[in-house]
């Protein structure tokens, strides 16, 4: 009898050391991914401010700058994205959204090339509640974000 209850103990403690190890685990790549930089979002204030390192993947976000859209050569789009406080250049190559459009909100998944963000991936936010957190709180920073459903606005 008392053999299993040693067998349950020790179960017990394989169990924790597994839990333990995975949750290491999934830190470690978390870890990885932020120092990566993968998907972390700048909006264009902070950009211009604080370049981010050459090669690192980021997102950027906020509005298609009116009149900024060029449509290229070949499929080639350069536009700015701003944030009110601040414009970035983009690149991109490649079939933007059907909501995509001056003026409109965006998202852009890219690296910093020579003070232009070059952009693998376009999202369009056409409609402010769509729109992530983090873009809206950029453009209340910057005064130029309206609250739909703010009175007042």
């Amino acid at each position: 009898m008392a053999g299993m209850k040693g067998l349950k103990k020790k179960r017990r403690i394989q169990v924790i050391v597994v839990a333990f190890v995975a949750l290491a685990g999934s830190t470690a790549l978390i870890g990885y991914a932020m120092r990566d930089g993968i998907n972390y979002f700048r909006p264009p204030s902070d950009v211009v401010a604080e370049p981010p390192a050459a090669r690192e993947t980021f997102r950027i976000g906020g509005l298609v700058e009116e009149g900024s859209l060029v449509r290229g050569q070949g499929e080639t789009i350069t536009f700015s994205v701003t944030d009110g406080g601040a414009s970035v250049p983009v690149s991109y190559t490649g079939v933007l959204p059907d909501l995509f459009g001056e003026g409109q909100g965006m998202i852009g998944t890219g690296q910093l090339v020579d003070g232009v963000f070059v952009a693998k991936e376009i999202l369009a936010r056409h409609d402010e509640s769509y729109m992530p957190k983090e873009v809206v709180d950029a453009l209340k920073d910057q005064g130029v974000y309206k609250d739909p459903n703010e009175p007042g606005s």
